[in-house]
């Protein structure tokens, strides 16, 4: 059985790496050095752990979906990482990051965003540990994910629309890795996701799994085994995806499917399905499989969604798909849409656009009546009221 842990170098097969301009090599060698041993800390976990259990809410629970069951005909279960405070799963990351940075001495935060969960939970933990928040947005996703904006700026962010590119998750990357570089001494930069130089993809799946870990715990309670038969999560950097997938990565009888956002078709010309259309390139310090043209020139991509509208892919996922240990299906914008809506009016439960990629996946896959499917619900709808309104005044 192949080993899907990083190696000691920062790269999971051939992707991954630390590329990253001169002013950035201390401080990406620093973090390299010191997170191992920071988060190995007793202390440190106890805190970590603390505020998992009473700041955010932890454990999440998975719940058994009745009438999703019946329709698919197997076990389905959600798990509800919805529930998190702040209403998604990046909390469990930049918590673990800002107490990271905190006992690197670091005194200023910065942070991307696309669909605004990741801004909303650096601020929030910024608002937490009383440090200055600086959060980069595309100005495309501040149109579109305006209830999160307002959310970090109460919060007291300072939230920086980015005018470049087609103004969505790329374009904001960028503008903080370039914040960063002017920054190096005081500034901390907390990804979002499993993307970015080495060890960053490692740090951020680590983080967040704490969700496959209490998913094993939660099956042995509810199905007498702690292992299910699939793991279903949507991938834009991957970090949700990470974080369920963990725990299962040497266990071959649990199948990893990862559903990423195909836009108006993966060959459209207008989509986000990274792992189908890209190639193997340098994106954001990482070498992983980019959406790129011929002579490297990286492709715009787009979704309905503003977390999944990224050109590149966590190293660990394209690992994963090269391998053959995640199935990755392509969603398209109408595919979620249908699925956001069924889960609305079957279970009561408004999913986030994301998720809803996710949960489309069980309209692609036959199960079998004993099959235990579970699918991690990322996040909740709220930021996405505005889009699903319009779909449904259309209609």
């Amino acid at each position: 059985m192949k080993n899907f842990n990083v190696n000691k170098d920062g790269y999971y097969g051939r992707f991954g790496g630390a590329y990253v301009p001169e002013i950035l090599h201390a401080n990406v060698e620093n973090l390299r050095n010191a997170y191992l041993q920071v988060i190995g800390d007793d202390s440190f976990q106890k805190e970590f752990n603390d505020l998992l259990r009473d700041y955010v809410g932890r454990p999440s629970p998975l719940y058994y979906a009745r009438r999703l069951s019946q329709k698919y005909g197997a076990k389905v279960y959600l798990k509800r990482e919805d529930l998190n405070h702040t209403g998604a799963h990046k909390i469990n990351n930049t918590i673990g990051q800002i107490l990271l940075a905190r006992r690197m001495g670091k005194t200023r935060i910065i942070a991307e965003t696309g669909a605004g969960q990741h801004g909303v939970a650096t601020a929030t933990v910024c608002a937490l540990m009383d440090m200055e928040c600086v959060v980069y947005m595309g100005a495309t996703d501040v149109a579109r994910q305006q209830p999160n904006v307002e959310k970090m700026e109460m919060l007291g962010a300072t939230v920086v629309p980015v005018e470049s590119g087609n103004k969505t998750l790329k374009d904001a990357t960028n503008e903080a890795i370039r914040d960063w570089c002017c920054n190096p001494r005081d500034t901390y930069y907390i990804i979002g996701s499993t993307v970015g130089p080495h060890p960053y993809p490692d740090m951020v799946a680590r983080f967040q799994s704490v969700i496959s870990k209490e998913m094993r715990r939660q099956l042995l309670e509810k199905e007498g085994r702690e292992e299910p038969d699939y793991v279903i999560a949507c991938v834009g950097g991957g970090s949700n995806a990470a974080g369920a997938f963990y725990h299962f990565l040497d266990s071959p009888r649990v199948k990893l499917i990862a559903a990423e956002a195909a836009g108006k078709g993966v060959d459209s010309g207008e989509s986000a399905a990274t792992i189908h259309l890209g190639r193997e390139g340098i994106i954001h310090g990482s070498r992983t499989l980019v959406m790129q043209t011929e002579d490297g020139q990286i492709i715009e991509p787009y979704s309905v969604s503003a977390g999944l509208d990224y050109p590149g892919i966590g190293p660990l996922h394209a690992c994963l798909a090269e391998e053959g240990r995640a199935e990755v299906l392509a969603v398209t914008d109408d595919e979620a849409l249908d699925a956001a809506f069924r889960l609305t009016s079957m279970e009561g439960i408004i999913p986030a656009l994301e998720s809803a990629h996710a949960l489309a996946v069980l309209e692609m896959k036959k199960f079998k009546p004993e099959d235990v499917v579970v699918v991690n619900l990322s996040g909740r709808g709220d930021k996405d009221m505005k889009t699903y309104i319009d779909i449904r005044n259309k209609k």
